[in-house]
């Protein structure tokens, strides 16, 4: 089956995410001491402030390259990434993120290919010698060539991008990059957007004016919340039950894939999500306010604690203009809809049927393969290996507990899930990238990861193995 252009992008977005998040503390980390110690800080500190510049010049995006490299090639590749990306930072005017995020992974992946080059032709008692030598001398060439040729070009191309935006900003117009934004988002394309353009340029803006909007564009929770609380009020049957829940999840919790199924069981909702991230960034930018660093997860208590002095009353606001232009929206079309397309219901009926029909040939197949196929080890996958496949791992780790059944359930990023697994469990969305990385592995797709029909007949199946 080819692979889909969506299922591609989604893959390259969760590189990007296995960049960025793991070093996310980092980042915020260094977001704290800007919102603090700068001149225009909360308490504003000279010497301390000294360390906002070599911060994000250095330690960051070094910690980008490394983690790029590793996963290209472990802690080699790692090391490489780190050296090769040195050359960008020095040659560069910029503080290299979007750099980083190239160089690292790249300079891993010359290392790893000349390695395999000489795999079998190092003598015998000369393998650490030529392991160091190798990897000391390619370094060597990267540093050199990131700093006089590729630097300049990652630099031009990164200053096209930011005069791009900048332009769209100066002319009011930078809400309309919602007509991209919302849409990505629900097909799991939202890490494309935030951690390779938006969180990049936006801390090269954070260390000239101590904040910036670009943290903002796709990340604000309003939308959501004003779409799940008129699937709340509006919606009908599992949908509605599910909405309040959700909500919590979502503005409290920073999982914003938690609403992407009301939208997807409803496409026409998009409209509601465009025109409510188009509001909340109006709002942002008339009043002038950005956030210190990227909101991950995009809870509302993330964007409080990133909120630099003097910007609250404009992101609060933001935020709930979002929400009530989301909510208008969301429940004008709930309420005039006459079709009862009720995803939820129609999964329930599906797998009751499904059950009804293959009851006696499932306890018996069960039966026959019990010592042949066990289930000893389900993994919980989506781009990030965090937010959604966290909460819906930790749900169904407590379904078993309760049945006193003690298996492995954990959450993974998809192309980190681990060898010996036995099921996946991901996203329909994701299926393609899922089936891309695992071709030979059992997958079970859900629409939700909280409640869902195929995740209610996993469970039963797991119960008869364990019964």
């Amino acid at each position: 089956m080819e692979t889909s252009m969506r299922t591609k992008v989604q893959a390259f977005g969760g590189f990007l995410t296995a960049m960025v998040i793991p070093n996310m503390g980092a980042f915020i980390a260094w977001g704290f001491i800007t919102a603090l110690f700068i001149p225009t800080g909360w308490m504003p500190n000279d010497f301390f402030g000294q360390l906002v510049g070599p911060m994000i010049t250095y330690l960051l995006p070094l910690l980008l390259a490394y983690t790029g490299g590793r996963l290209v090639g472990e802690h080699r590749g790692g090391v490489a990434g780190a050296v090769g990306t040195f050359g960008l930072i020095i040659g560069a005017q910029i503080p290299m993120f979007l750099g980083a995020m190239i160089m690292g992974p790249l300079s891993a992946y010359v290392v790893k290919k000349f390695d395999k080059l000489i795999e079998k032709k190092v003598p015998t008692g000369f393998e650490m010698v030529i392991n160091n030598f190798s990897l000391g001398i390619l370094g060597l060439f990267l540093c050199l060539l990131s700093y006089s040729v590729i630097g300049p070009v990652i630099q031009q191309a990164n200053n096209a991008v930011t005069v791009a935006i900048e332009a769209l900003i100066k002319t009011g117009f930078l809400p309309i990059l919602s007509i991209i934004n919302e849409p990505a988002k629900v097909l799991f394309l939202n890490n494309v957007i935030d951690q390779g353009i938006y969180y990049p340029l936006g801390m090269q803006a954070t260390l000239e004016a101590g904040k910036s909007i670009y943290f903002m564009v796709a990340s604000n929770p309003g939308p959501g919340l004003g779409l799940l609380l008129a699937y709340s009020i509006f919606g009908k049957g599992l949908s509605k039950k599910s909405a309040p829940g959700s909500m919590i999840i979502h503005f409290l919790g920073g999982i914003h894939e938690i609403y992407f199924p009301y939208v997807l069981m409803k496409p026409i909702l998009i409209i509601s999500m465009i025109l409510g991230g188009a509001a909340g960034t109006a709002t942002f930018s008339l009043f002038n306010v950005g956030l210190v660093a990227g909101p991950s997860p995009g809870s509302i208590f993330s964007y409080l604690a990133l909120t630099p002095k003097g910007n609250f009353i404009g992101v609060i606001a933001g935020v709930l203009v979002g929400t009530l232009v989301s909510f208008l929206v969301s429940s004008f079309i709930l309420k005039v809809s006459k079709e009862k397309d009720e995803t939820f219901e129609v999964n329930v009926k599906k797998a009751k049927e499904m059950k009804q029909e293959g009851k006696d040939t499932l306890a018996k197949k069960l039966e026959n393969t019990k010592d042949v196929n066990p289930i000893n080890f389900i993994a919980f996958a989506c781009d990030a290996g965090l937010g959604s496949s966290a909460m819906g791992a930790s749900a169904f780790r407590k379904k078993l507990e309760k049945e006193g059944i003690s298996i492995e359930v954990k959450n993974y990023a998809i192309e980190k899930v681990p060898n010996e697994v036995d099921v996946i469990v991901t996203h329909k969305n994701l299926l393609d990238r899922t089936r891309l990385a695992w071709p030979d592995k059992r997958i079970v797709t859900i629409n939700e990861f909280m409640k869902d029909s195929n995740l209610d007949d996993l469970l039963s199946e797991v119960k008869e193995l364990y019964k």
